[in-house]
């Protein structure tokens, strides 16, 4: 198996590498790409030493099976017919063509098959949101359809790349020391603050971080159903948190719903609130699994459901997702 990484220098693209070290992927040859600034430097993998090549237009993904890319929208549009061009199948972190009706819109535990028709070439990973969320709504699509889903998030520094995570410690550094914050990430200080904006308005007033998790929600899960977000970035470092409510056509019990999530795949329940146990951004980075807790009725409509989830989001929402669908493709011999 030839694997590519593009974007490598970058907080998702060392994730890849940590996420395919620790899950023992099939690697025979490991080729690493980066943009004129991360040329040259060097990563060590399962014992060797890899540079980063320059990302440019040729040959260079002849022999690739899979790349990885992660270096932004405007990177995977510029360089998608050169990576794909020769064969190798493009699992793609950015949001360039998720929306595409001819690329595949991928979460393994919801619709790995989508991932088997690809006429581009293409697959495209999701919002980490979104993947956090549908892992979660999937099992309780099972039981009752989705109508609807009112959906808050509390998105860390991380969502916005590693100077995003370094930029929010120098805060707090500079705040303490009695200095000006540097502020160049976020378009407020985000130490000791809460700022409700992630990603661009668009004319309904949600932002384009919101409006992802409406359209991608519907084409990964093949749903009708309507999700109104509100996406908040907050202090916190590593792992994002939401608040979840859905509404559907049929009620589902506390205890219905909290088995299904207990057996679902990719979900860990952490629901005891008579001894504080529930999910936390301080205990599930790092971690591969979607964590749920906080489960309960919506006391304002009788087929509703509310409940609250942490998940690591360069993790699963990002490198993890992508590589458990290239497992996919090698598991039904679909790839390599």
């Amino acid at each position: 198996m030839n694997v590519a990484i593009v974007g490598a220098s970058g907080a998702v693209g060392q994730e890849f590498l940590h996420v395919l070290d620790e899950r023992n992927f099939p690697i025979d040859n490991l080729l690493l790409f980066g943009s004129q600034r991360s040329a040259g430097r060097k990563y060590n993998f399962r014992g060797k030493e890899y540079e980063v090549r320059l990302l440019q237009q040729g040959d260079d993904f002849r022999n690739v099976d899979v790349a990885f890319v992660s270096a932004g929208g405007g990177t995977s549009k510029e360089f998608a017919d050169t990576i794909t061009k020769h064969g190798a199948v493009m699992i793609d972190n950015s949001s360039a063509f998720r929306m595409d009706e001819d690329v595949p819109l991928v979460v393994p535990e919801c619709n790995a098959e989508d991932a088997l028709n690809r006429p581009r070439g293409i697959i495209a990973n999701p919002n980490c949101t979104t993947i956090m969320m549908v892992v979660c709504l999937q099992p309780l699509e099972q039981l009752s359809h989705i109508r609807r889903i009112h959906i808050a998030s509390y998105q860390a520094a991380s969502g916005a790349g590693a100077a995003a995570m370094a930029e929010l410690e120098a805060q707090y550094r500079a705040l303490i020391n009695g200095e000006e914050p540097p502020v160049e990430k976020f378009a407020y200080q985000l130490a000791y603050n809460v700022i409700p904006q992630i990603d661009v308005f668009t004319d309904n007033g949600y932002t384009k971080e919101e409006m992802k998790m409406f359209n991608e929600t519907r084409k990964i899960m093949h749903t009708d159903a309507a999700c109104s977000a509100m996406c908040v970035r907050v202090p916190s470092l590593r792992s994002h948190s939401e608040a979840v409510w859905i509404e559907t056509e049929e009620p589902i019990s506390v205890e219905a719903a909290r088995t299904a999530l207990a057996a679902a795949k990719g979900v860990t329940v952490i629901d005891d609130p008579v001894k504080r146990k529930y999910p936390m951004p301080l205990f599930t980075a790092g971690e591969d699994d979607v964590f749920v807790g906080r489960i309960r009725k919506d006391l304002a409509n009788e087929n509703g459901l509310t409940f609250w989830l942490c998940g690591d989001q360069i993790k699963k929402g990002a490198a993890l997702n992508a590589v458990q669908i290239a497992e996919y493709l090698i598991k039904v011999g679909n790839i390599g």
